[in-house]
């Protein structure tokens, strides 16, 4: 299908680079700073690198996205956001995020019976863009951490493209991928079966942010170990991935 000339014209503008007075006319003054919030955010994790900073050091943000199935291009749509902030490994207290999103559309009730949202607290929720602007502000530059991620990237990149033209940037450590390293041969890497193998009480699965505190438990124990192997920083950790 053709693009309108306006969406034209504003996808040039916004390449071309800045937020420009027609641009911020077109989309809205508030989308246009969140526009170029993400932009600026996306600018800097380029030019930054997180692979020299020790882990004792390395402030990291743990996140869970709930949604209302597994295929975010066929329909399927976020509908709540959870995230912690760790620093060494350790929470940094009060540092929490949470959200339901409004998906705009009715939510399963399989997928409401999994985690308890239904389609009127989505309907009552915040619009995607602003709940995705202040999980990027929570997040900032710093490392991202989930388990099983693969599902949480397709979402997010999804979620970012329709709502800024940007794509997800930061780097993202999957802790599955970690299990698998430091527990070779296992039949299931899941997340239930990792904590009860590790003795983390299991709390309020699929809601995203207790999700979350438990995937930063599994997280500081899996840095012990890694700690215990002399890997002490993330470029290790990833040279030392690649040759096992």
């Amino acid at each position: 299908m053709k693009e309108s000339k306006g969406v034209s014209r504003m996808w040039q503008l916004y390449k071309m680079g800045g937020v420009t007075p027609a641009l911020a006319s077109m989309l809205g003054a508030q989308n246009a700073q969140q526009m170029a919030f993400m932009r600026s955010v996306n600018r800097d994790l380029r030019k930054q690198s997180l692979l020299d900073t020790p882990f004792d050091d390395l402030e990291t943000v743990v996140f869970d996205l709930e949604t209302t199935g597994f295929y975010p291009y066929n329909g399927d749509e976020i509908i709540s956001f959870g995230a912690v902030l760790l620093k060494g490994g350790e929470p940094v207290e009060g540092k929490t995020f949470y959200s339901l999103v409004n998906p705009k559309r009715k939510v399963p009730l399989h997928i409401t019976e999994l985690t308890g949202i239904t389609s009127a607290m989505g309907e009552d929720a915040p619009e995607l863009a602003d709940v995705l602007h202040d999980f990027m502000d929570f997040c900032g530059k710093r490392l991202l951490i989930a388990h099983g991620s693969g599902h949480d990237k397709q979402f997010l990149n999804a979620a970012l493209w329709r709502t800024y033209k940007c794509n997800l940037t930061h780097r993202v450590l999957d802790t599955m991928m970690v299990a698998k390293w430091l527990q070779p041969g296992r039949e299931s890497y899941g997340l239930d079966e990792l904590l009860a193998e590790e003795r983390i009480p299991i709390t309020r699965r699929h809601h995203a942010l207790e999700d979350c505190f438990m995937q930063s438990r599994l997280w500081r124990t899996y840095l012990g170990r890694i700690r215990s192997r002399n890997i002490h920083t993330l470029g290790d950790l990833y040279a030392y991935l690649s040759q096992h």
